[in-house]
C-alpha cells in the first residue's frame, strides 16, 4: 500500500517546548505520531536535531527537522511500490539509510521516530487489526499482557526546581487485581499524598513537575518516602503496592571530584558535601533495607559498572533498571548484559530513534532474561503508542508518568479501554511484572536484518 501523503509539523510537549508531529496518509487513512522529548539525557543517546538559533525558543525551534521529514524523508517514501508499511523493519531500514549515521546527526531521532510510529500505525490499519496487535505480530508474540503502571508521585532532579537530587519516586500497584483496580490504587494514594504534603509542608510543596508527581521541596530521599509510605499506609494498600526510585545519578555526578553532589542545584556546590561512590552504595543499600522498595533505575553514573554489579550482588532481589546506561541500544545492553549489571531495560524509544531499533532493544534485553520497563520522557505528548508497545511487547511495565496531566492519562486511559474492551484477551501482569515470558524466548537475531547486528 503506497503512501500518498507524509507532512511534518511542530507541537508543544507537555513543558512547552517544540516536538514533532507526523501525518501519514494512504488509502486506508491517516496516521498520525509526536513524540517528547528528556530533560536528563544520557551521553549515549542518539542525537535530537534542533535548530540552535537562540532568537526562537531559546535554540529549540524545530524548522530544520520539519523541513527534513518534508523534503527528504517524504519525497523517499510517497508512492514507493517497493515498500510496504506492514513490513516495519524494511521501512525502518530506509529511514536509517536516509540518515547514514549512527547517532542520527542528520536527520535526529526527533525527525526518525514520529514517521517510524506513524508506519507502525498505518501498518496495523492496513491490517485491520489494533496497533498492540501488529507489534506482537512483528515479534511473534500473542500474550498481551496489561502492565503494571509506574506511577509518578514525586518529582525531583532536572524535572523539578525542588532540592530533591532524586528524579522520580514512584508507585507500582503490583498487588491489583486488574489494570482498573491498579489505576485505582494509583489516584488514591496520589490524593492521599498530596493532602499529606499539603498538610505537612504547606501549600508551596504541592507543585508539579515535569513527570506529574509533586515537587516537593525536601533535601533527604528518605523523607519523602517516608511520605509516600504514609500514603500508601492511610490508602490500605501497604500489601498492594511498591515504591520505586529513578535516581538518574549521572545528572548529579561531578566527574572532576568523582563524587555525586546532592545539591547539583545550587549554583555554589560545596565539596565537603559530595558523597563518594562507597557512600553511596551503602546508602542505597540502607534505603533498598529499610524501605518497600522494589525497583531503582540508574543508581550511579552510566560508565561506572563497577558499581552497578556491586549493588546487584549486595540487594540480588531489587528490580536494577538500566536507563542511561543502557539508552535503548542493543549495542550497550549486549556490552553490560554478559557482566550481571542490571537486570531490566528502561526502554525509552526516543533515545534510540526506530521503532524496529527499540524492538531489537527489547529482544536483546530479553535473551539475558531482563524484564523491560516501557518509559514516557519529561516532556510528552498525547500520542499513546507506547502503550500499545508495552501490550503489544508483553513487558508487563508501563511508565507514563504521573496521575497528572493529560499527556500522561491518555496513556493509562487508553488501557482502560483495552482492558474494558478485550477482557477475554488480556491479563493484568500484577506481581508477575518481571517474570519472563516463556512465549518470548527469542533467538536474538530473530526478525532482525543484519543492519541492527
Amino acid at each position: 500500500m503506497p503512501t500518498i501523503r507524509l507532512e511534518a509539523r511542530y507541537i508543544y510537549d507537555s513543558r512547552g517546548i517544540p516536538t514533532i508531529e507526523v501525518e501519514l496518509g494512504t488509502k486506508l487513512g491517516v496516521f498520525s505520531a509526536s513524540t517528547g522529548g528528556g530533560s536528563s539525557i544520557g551521553k549515549h543517546e542518539v542525537l535530537d536535531v534542533r535548530d540552535r538559533d537562540t532568537s526562537l525558543w531559546q535554540g529549540r525551534g524545530l524548522l530544520k527537522t520539519v523541513s527534513n521529514i518534508n523534503n527528504i524523508i517524504a519525497p523517499a517514501l510517497i508512492d514507493n511500490e517497493i515498500i510496504d508499511i506492514r513490513r516495519q523493519e524494511q521501512c525502518d531500514l530506509a529511514l536509517l539509510e536516509l540518515d547514514g549515521s549512527e547517532n542520527k546527526n542528520k536527520l535526529g531521532s526527533n525527525g526518525l521516530l514520529p514517521v517510524s510510529i506513524a508506519i507502525c500505525k498505518a501498518g496495523a490499519g492496513k491490517k485491520r487489526v489494533p496497533v498492540y496487535r501488529h507489534i506482537g505480530d512483528l515479534l511473534g508474540n500473542d500474550a498481551f499482557t496489561l502492565p503494571v503502571p509506574l506511577f509518578t508521585v514525586i518529582s525531583g532532579g532536572k524535572h523539578a526546581g525542588n532540592n530533591l537530587a532524586y528524579q522520580e519516586v514512584m508507585i507500582m500497584p503490583t498487588g491489583a487485581r486488574s489494570f482498573r483496580e491498579a489505576m485505582r490504587m494509583g489516584a488514591e494514594t496520589s490524593q492521599l499524598l498530596f493532602n499529606i504534603a499539603k498538610s505537612k509542608l504547606g501549600l508551596g510543596t504541592t507543585f508539579v513537575g515535569d513527570s506529574g508527581g509533586l515537587a516537593v521541596d525536601v533535601d533527604k530521599v528518605e523523607d519523602v518516602i517516608d511520605l509516600v509510605g504514609e500514603a500508601i499506609k492511610l490508602s490500605g494498600y501497604t500489601k498492594q503496592v511498591d515504591i520505586a526510585l529513578d535516581v538518574s545519578a549521572s545528572s548529579f555526578y561531578r566527574k572532576e571530584y568523582d563524587k555525586y553532589d546532592f545539591k547539583f542545584k545550587n549554583p555554589k556546590p560545596d565539596p565537603k558535601m559530595f558523597m563518594d561512590r562507597q557512600m553511596l552504595l551503602n546508602n542505597y543499600i540502607d534505603i533498598i533495607g529499610r524501605y518497600q522498595i522494589a525497583s531503582i533505575t540508574d543508581p550511579f553514573y552510566q560508565d561506572h559498572l563497577d558499581d552497578w554489579t556491586k549493588l546487584k550482588k549486595a540487594c540480588p532481589r531489587i528490580q536494577l533498571v538500566g536507563d542511561d546506561l543502557t539508552v535503548t541500544n542493543y549495542k550497550r545492553i549486549k556490552k553490560v548484559g554478559p557482566n550481571g549489571v542490571c537486570n531490566c531495560l528502561c526502554l525509552k524509544m526516543n533515545q534510540i530513534g526506530t521503532v524496529t531499533e527499540a524492538m531489537r532493544a527489547f529482544v536483546q534485553a530479553k535473551t539475558y532474561g531482563w524484564s523491560v520497563m516501557i518509559s514516557d520522557r519529561a516532556g510528552e505528548t498525547d500520542d499513546v503508542f507506547i502503550a500499545d508497545l508495552a501490550l503489544g511487547t508483553a513487558a508487563g511495565q508501563l511508565k507514563a508518568g504521573g496521575l497528572c496531566r493529560s499527556e500522561h492519562l491518555a496513556k493509562y486511559n487508553y488501557l482502560l479501554k483495552v482492558e474494558e474492551t478485550n477482557a477475554r484477551n488480556t491479563t493484568y501482569t500484577g506481581n508477575n511484572y518481571r517474570d519472563f515470558n516463556e512465549s518470548l524466548l527469542f533467538d536474538e537475531n530473530l526478525r532482525i536484518s543484519s543492519v541492527f547486528q
